[in-house]
């Protein structure tokens, strides 16, 4: 059983209904949500929109592969009507399902890389992680949830 560490994000329709039903398809179709952070708004990352985010954070215990996550949160985007995963310019999303830790592996390939390379540059990440899970240890940077976040509000 692998501990799985996914961020949930939505800048459209009723954001709240949005991650509560991404919440359900991942008890679903993922594993068992272990813990559940509180939604927290956030401005949008690396693109201007007049819509703000919500967003939160899941600790899962999954049986799947990391790939076979990737597959499965890539389908429920499709599901809930998200069209094409982001790959260069970020946009408005239903939905955004992001996998930052699987069991504190470091992986690099094309397709994923573990950690997520960007979470300890967002609040919307750290914030919420820090509610559920301060003392989460980044494998590479070997720093705390609750660390990366001070460092990052110190910046």
């Amino acid at each position: 059983m692998a501990v799985l560490i996914l961020s949930l994000g939505t800048n459209l329709g009723n954001k709240e209904q949005n991650i509560s039903t991404a919440i359900d398809y991942i008890n679903q179709r993922v594993g068992n949500i272990v813990l559940a952070s509180q939604c927290y708004a956030s401005k949008p990352w690396g693109f201007v929109s007049a819509n703000n985010f919500i967003n939160a954070i899941v600790v899962v215990n999954t049986n799947l592969q990391p790939r076979e996550v990737l597959k499965i949160t890539q389908e429920i985007e499709l599901i809930m009507g998200r069209n094409k995963k982001t790959t260069s310019e970020y946009c408005d999303r239903i939905i955004d399902i992001d996998l930052i830790d699987y069991d504190n592996i470091v992986l690099n390939s094309t397709d994923l890389i573990l950690p997520h390379p960007h979470m300890h540059k967002r609040d919307f990440v750290l914030v919420p992680l820090c509610q559920i899970y301060a003392l989460w240890r980044h494998p590479l940077l070997k720093l705390t949830a609750q660390q990366l976040l001070q460092t990052l509000q110190e910046h």
